[in-house]
């Protein structure tokens, strides 16, 4: 028998920026595929044990045709994780090719997560912001505010980044960090409420774990022609930004089935007749031209994370790490 090993891919090496583009181009790919039949993603099995808040078990399937390959991810998420000093999430991602079926690299499952929520904002950014756009707002201060600041930062000439959390302090150490990351050149405040962090800002990031319903961000808090990036609540009914603002926004998906099923600010929007579900346009419909704003609209993309994003993201980083040696 032939030994092998699968490739083992270390959060390190998932964060790394010269990486990046490729994964949101390999995203761009997937989601054509995925319209085109040829990919397949399935909804995640969850599954839920101990007391309130309870700790989740999730395992996310994806084949991608196109490419060859499968991922598995198994996540974790456990509410009592932070307190002792533990990251939320944990988990891993098998990817898969499907020619011989051999599990070809092992990612850390937490990390990735980071990098394709992060890098999916970041096509959304692409295909719905100014070329020049760059000044920045980021709610939340958190692995996943990290990992859309790398994005945006991928995509748009950054010239200004205004940060709020819940925590100052939390903000402060995060402010410091893009500090070292993108020079002095980039202005970094941290603003002591959202409306001052959002006011005037051309992209908005919000990546919070709230589970409230009383939205963070209000409609007439945000600029006319501003982009937002909608990626944080706990639960299919948490609302980060007020459900207002999607009447008068033009409003991209991941995929329209997904984002009815798990996006809390759509759902509120849907319940109050603010929208109907022909305003949700896919990211596939912007990519391939079938779709897009109107000349300075403020735009919308709410993301909810789908099982296809994990398998092209492992599969961009996995080519590029394989031709890098």
């Amino acid at each position: 028998m032939t030994n092998w090993a699968p490739l083992m891919i270390d959060g390190s090496e998932l964060e790394r920026a010269d990486l990046l583009s490729a994964v949101i181009d390999a995203l761009g790919e997937a989601f054509l595929a995925l319209r085109a039949g040829q990919a397949q993603t399935a909804p995640r099995t969850l599954l839920q044990s101990g007391p309130e808040p309870s700790a989740q078990l999730l395992v996310s399937p994806a084949t991608w045709e196109q490419r060859g390959v499968a991922g598995l991810k198994i996540t974790t998420l456990t509410p009592g994780n932070p307190s002792r000093g533990l990251p939320l999430i944990h988990g891993i991602v098998a990817l898969i090719d499907l020619e011989t079926g051999r599990v070809v690299a092992l990612l850390d499952g937490a990390a990735l997560t980071a990098v394709r929520t992060g890098a999916v904002a970041g096509l959304a950014t692409r295909l719905c912001s100014p070329p020049e756009a760059g000044d920045l707002a980021i709610i939340g201060a958190g692995v996943q505010a990290r990992a859309l600041l790398r994005a945006m930062a991928a995509v748009r000439p950054i010239r200004s980044v205004r940060l709020h959390s819940r925590t100052r302090a939390g903000a402060e150490v995060f402010a410091g960090w893009i500090r070292e990351r993108l020079g002095t050149d980039v202005c970094v405040a941290v603003c002591d409420d959202a409306q001052t962090a959002v006011r005037d800002a051309e992209i908005i990031c919000t990546a919070t774990s709230t589970a409230g319903d009383m939205p963070l961000v209000k409609a007439e808090w945000v600029t006319s022609g501003a982009h937002l990036n909608v990626i944080g609540g706990s639960h299919e009914d948490a609302v980060e930004v007020a459900p207002a603002l999607l009447a008068k926004a033009f409003l991209t998906v991941e995929q329209q089935a997904a984002a009815l099923e798990d996006a809390g600010e759509i759902r509120s929007a849907l319940a109050d007749g603010l929208i109907d579900s022909s305003h949700l346009h896919d990211l596939a419909a912007l990519l391939d031209g079938e779709a897009a704003p109107a000349p300075g609209q403020t735009t919308l993309f709410r993301g909810v994370g789908m099982a296809i994003e994990d398998t092209a993201a492992a599969s961009a980083l996995y080519d590029a790490l394989r031709a890098g040696g």
